[in-house]
């Protein structure tokens, strides 16, 4: 007897990630526990939702950790210089603007010797994805403190906890003029590919802050159990969903990142707004 095609089950299909990453480059170098990889996935599912070809995607990187993710995957790629990243990525998008240009880059790499480019990026409103990879240290180079380590905790620089306030990069990129600012994590690994996936479609500077755990450096000195432990405190239990923060008291949203999307709107993008002086002077003569 034949099942109604109603009644019948679906079956999901396994993601291919291997038709985004290069051949012959697995397993990665990150450390056991970081949560790189995750993020990566939910970018690969986020990139492949849009329908662009792997020829339309440029990803681009600085240096550290996370910008170790060019190696990894099949599209047009640059690992640049540290702090460098949206310099060149900024470059990119002014000679083929046509291309979805993806920047991924640390908190370390984007905030402290990238803070500059930083802010003249969202500023200008130039058509780019920037996914900031925050695990509070500098992770490749001896875990020292970052732009974005909690004040009190331990780094290789900060041995009796850091008494600097860190960064928020959601609110300076918002203050600085970027037209789309969210947050996620590597805990909520499908809420964050959805995310991705909205930035990456919208016109204007994106910039998703994603929370992230650094089990080698970060957790070690300030006493966490384990990788998972790590995800648990930092991502589960100190995060809200921006939809669930309205709902709430103020009590219970004291000291956590809210996630999801914090601010969009709509505004002229810079390459098409230097397009069109350029059209219109050449028409002129």
């Amino acid at each position: 007897m034949s099942v109604p095609a109603e009644k019948k089950e679906k079956v999901s299909v396994p993601f291919d990630y291997n038709k985004y990453l290069r051949p012959n480059k697995l397993p990665h170098i990150w450390c056991p526990g970081c949560g790189h990889g995750i993020v990566l996935k939910a970018m690969l599912r986020a990139i492949d939702k849009t329908g662009f070809d792997k020829n339309d995607i440029c990803v681009i990187s600085g240096i550290g950790c996370s910008s170790r993710t060019p190696g990894y995957v099949d599209f047009n790629t640059m690992h640049t210089l540290h702090g460098r990243a949206l310099s060149f990525a900024t470059g990119v998008k002014f000679a083929n603007p046509k291309l979805k240009v993806i920047v991924v880059t640390g908190d370390g790499d984007a905030l402290a010797i990238g803070g500059n480019h930083f802010i003249h990026t969202c500023r200008r409103n130039i058509d780019l994805t920037v996914l900031v990879f925050t695990n509070a240290t500098y992770g490749m180079t001896g875990g020292q403190y970052s732009p974005t380590t909690p004040m009190g905790s331990q780094a290789t620089t900060s041995r009796y906890g850091s008494i600097e306030p860190p960064f928020d990069a959601c609110e300076m990129a918002k203050a600085s003029g970027a037209s789309f600012v969210a947050r996620g994590t590597a805990y909520h690994t499908l809420e964050l590919e959805k995310t991705i996936h909205e930035a990456i479609m919208h016109k204007g500077t994106s910039v998703v802050d994603i929370i992230d755990a650094c089990p080698t450096y970060f957790g070690r000195a300030n006493k966490f159990k384990s990788a998972t432990h790590m995800m648990e405190v930092i991502e589960k239990d100190n995060t809200v969903n921006v939809k669930q923060a309205d709902k709430l008291p103020p009590e219970k949203l004291e000291g956590k990142f809210l996630r999801g999307v914090l601010h969009k709107i709509e505004k002229p993008e810079y390459c098409e707004q230097y397009e069109s002086i350029v059209m219109e002077k050449a028409k002129a003569k």
